[in-house]
């Protein structure tokens, strides 16, 4: 569609309106849009051309039609599906480590299943996921392409295959098109079927492995607790470019980079107090309120201008208004002809006709390239420049609301500096005002 907008396709061919989309609503909406920038799409198994006046009816029909063929399709292998689960009979598409299978049987495999039970074994001794996995990497041949996580040995701990039984349904697709994966809350049923398979550890290791689980996270998240007063996935690591982590230590919130948590030897930029970011946003909005009210306007007005000179000299739109002018002093010179008698009535209305399409097809590609050179940052800048002017004067305390108006990221260069930037993705820099004691 970008190429399209960008006037790169004349044409497109498509089998099947089931190819090019299965939902009614997204099909005709691309569809009007191509209309619009004149690019038709021809069907070959439906014989449709939609720059026919009649093809998106038919179009609309087709899809409809494609679309209740796909979701009854869809609905019958669904419910083979979960006719199987609740026979107990149903066969995964993929196995856990550790299993294979060998005609249509789910079998071991001894190496894989002697790792799993060492996992299982060094988190009851007391490792945690992290340690288990470091030692799992440093016990891989060197030819081997896995690369063992502390989030897969968590995985492998908490699925109850191991133990020779099987949950199914932990997840769903939705029923509406197109098809999104969704974790199963409640929504649907989930079926437990003991014996589907060889277990490779007993059930009370696995028991004993998920008291521990839950005892540990217990303890670990104690004192810790998600802060709401900044949004979520905004700060960033200037150095390694993770996100940061949100905590509460010790009755002090903290942002701290999710790297340096797990080895502060891999990245030096440490945790920042949100009371420090805080404050750097107020000193922020001070600035960009009192000190710096020029600042925003001189771009904006910067912006417009270098946008109006990129599409007034644009050869492209030279041309266009070269072919616009030239329609245009057609029609005036037939009308006069008219007027003069010089011309038949017949032929004027439809040479009129005929210009009146030129005319307007032109300015719908005119309309089409100002668009596609569209620069959101103008926009973006008039929405701080409004954000502002309708502020406080001065913020006494941090304002969530505003902070989402105004701020896109925050990015911590180091532990001495934050880079703030905004919505239009200008950058400015304030320093972290740490207390000395």
């Amino acid at each position: 569609m970008a190429d399209c907008r960008r006037g790169l396709i004349d044409k497109i061919l498509c089998k099947s309106i089931s190819r090019f989309a299965r939902n009614t609503t997204e099909c005709l909406a691309a569809i009007r849009e191509l209309k619009v920038l004149g690019i038709g799409i021809e069907f070959e198994e439906q014989h449709i051309n939609t720059a026919k006046l009649s093809g998106e009816m038919l179009t609309a029909i087709f899809a409809s039609i494609a679309q209740e063929e796909s979701e009854s399709i869809s609905s019958h292998v669904r419910r083979g599906i979960q006719m199987r689960m609740e026979m107990g009979t149903f066969m995964p598409a993929t196995l856990p480590y550790g299993y294979r299978k060998v005609n249509g049987e789910i079998t071991i495999h001894h190496s894989e299943a002697q790792v799993v039970r060492q996992i299982f074994a060094e988190y009851l001794s007391g490792h945690n996921t992290r340690e288990i996995s470091e030692k799992m990497n440093q016990l891989s041949p060197s030819n081997s392409s896995r690369l063992w996580t502390y989030k897969s040995i968590a995985r492998i701990l908490r699925n109850e295959k191991y133990t020779g039984n099987s949950i199914w349904q932990k997840s769903y697709r939705t029923d509406e098109l197109p098809r999104k994966e969704r974790r199963n809350h409640g929504e649907r049923n989930r079926y437990f079927a003991a014996g589907t398979h060889p277990a490779i550890i007993t059930q009370n290791e696995f028991d004993r492995v998920q008291q521990l689980l839950a005892q540990r996270k217990e303890t670990c998240f104690k004192g810790r607790e998600i802060c709401a007063s900044m949004p979520a996935g905004i700060i960033y690591c200037g150095c390694c470019g993770s996100h940061t982590r949100k905590k509460k230590i010790n009755g002090k919130r903290y942002h701290i980079c999710r790297t340096h948590d797990v080895n502060s030897h891999s990245c030096p930029v440490g945790a920042v107090p949100e009371t420090q970011i805080h404050a750097a946003f107020l000193r922020l909005y001070c600035k960009l309120k009192h000190q710096g009210s020029g600042v925003l306007p001189q771009m904006l007005a910067t912006l417009r201008t270098v946008r109006n000179q990129r599409m007034l000299w644009s050869e492209d739109i030279i041309e266009l208004n070269k072919r616009i002018s030239n329609i245009t002093s057609q029609n005036q010179l037939l009308a006069m002809l008219k007027q003069q008698g010089g011309v038949d009535p017949d032929i004027f209305i439809s040479r009129s006709n005929e210009l009146a399409e030129q005319l307007r097809a032109v300015k719908l590609e005119k309309e089409r390239l100002l668009n596609a050179r569209r620069d959101d940052t103008i926009t973006q800048t008039q929405a701080l420049i409004d954000a502002i002017e309708a502020g406080p004067d001065f913020l006494e305390k941090f304002d969530g609301e505003l902070f989402g108006e105004l701020v896109d990221r925050i990015i911590v260069e180091n532990n001495e500096r934050l880079r703030f930037r905004l919505k239009n993705g200008l950058e400015l820099t304030e320093s972290i005002e740490r207390t000395v004691r």
